[in-house]
């Protein structure tokens, strides 16, 4: 509002957008609004619904991609590190997943993108003719894709532009998390190779990678899938930091945007959809419980 405005003009706003009701009616009529697509942004009058869809499935392919990659490097290193206890590499990885565990991942992007954005590029200007394609090596630091990416390319283009765009923020919210899957993977594994139907199995002349894989694995995860379901929020909430820092057009950057501008409606729909989110990958979680644990049925 003009900073002038008369006490009637707010006066007149405030009943516009319905400002001047009690709270628990400001409520009903939201939630109303919002479920039938009909509340709208304060500042530019867009449906919040329409807003969220635009930038919901970038957020959701940054936080696929974080979650696939922290599982895919945290499961194997946390089993070689559970099977090879108190070994050199053992006490590298614990290093490894306590620096992780107090890195903030804000801070590690910004040292990413200060490395490959910034200073890589200079040190690659600098090097012999030959060695030029090691410019594959600098990434893009802001954005979802390139400036100068024309609007008829292929989706292929695209999809690979936006996956380049997307490396140095998957880095940053994955080792944070990798470091949290090692930990409660790495204990839970080496919990269950000490059961008895454990040593009952190599004592048959199973091989260690039978034991592990097919016998021992499953059973660790059980943990692990908890774990998945806990730390929904907080992945999801690193995303926010991580989308406005690398200038990610996704929700949360919406999010953040919105808290800025105090944008009520549109916070209050990436919360809500922030709680559809986290209620589904719980849903997913006990889902997942009855596939690797043959004891748990769903009747």
């Amino acid at each position: 509002m003009d900073p002038n405005a008369t006490p009637a003009d707010l006066a007149r706003i405030r009943h516009n957008l319905g400002l001047d009701k009690p709270l628990p009616i400001q409520y009903i009529v939201w939630l109303k609004n919002f479920v039938t697509g009909q509340s709208k942004s304060f500042i530019n009058g867009k449906p919040v619904l329409e807003a969220i869809g635009e930038r919901l499935p970038r957020t959701v392919f940054l936080l696929g991609l974080s979650f696939l990659l922290s599982l895919s490097i945290a499961l194997p290193l946390a089993i070689y590190s559970a099977t090879h206890q108190y070994s050199f590499w053992d006490y590298f990885l614990t290093v490894f997943v306590f620096i992780g565990l107090s890195t903030p991942s804000f801070w590690l992007g910004l040292m990413l993108m200060l490395f490959f954005a910034l200073t890589l590029p200079q040190w690659i200007a600098n090097l012999p003719p030959y060695l030029q394609w090691l410019k594959i090596l600098c990434l893009p630091s802001a954005g979802v894709f390139s400036d100068n990416l024309s609007a008829n390319a292929s989706l292929w283009v695209k999809f690979t532009d936006m996956l380049r765009h997307a490396i140095l923020p998957v880095l940053s919210m994955s080792y944070v998390s990798l470091a949290s899957w090692m930990r409660y993977q790495r204990s839970s594994m080496l919990e269950v190779i000490r059961e008895d139907y454990i040593r009952t199995a190599r004592a048959k002349g199973l091989s260690d990678r039978v034991v592990i894989y097919k016998h021992a694995l499953k059973n660790a995860l059980i943990p692990v899938i908890t774990l998945f379901g806990l730390s929904l929020p907080s992945i999801f909430e690193g995303s926010f930091i991580i989308e406005y820092v690398f200038a990610w057009a996704g929700m949360g950057l919406l999010g953040v945007e919105s808290v800025f501008q105090r944008d009520y409606p549109v916070i209050m729909g990436i919360n809500m959809m922030a709680a559809i989110l986290i209620i589904l990958g719980n849903l997913l979680a006990d889902i997942l419980y009855a596939t690797v644990d043959p004891r748990i049925r769903y009747d």
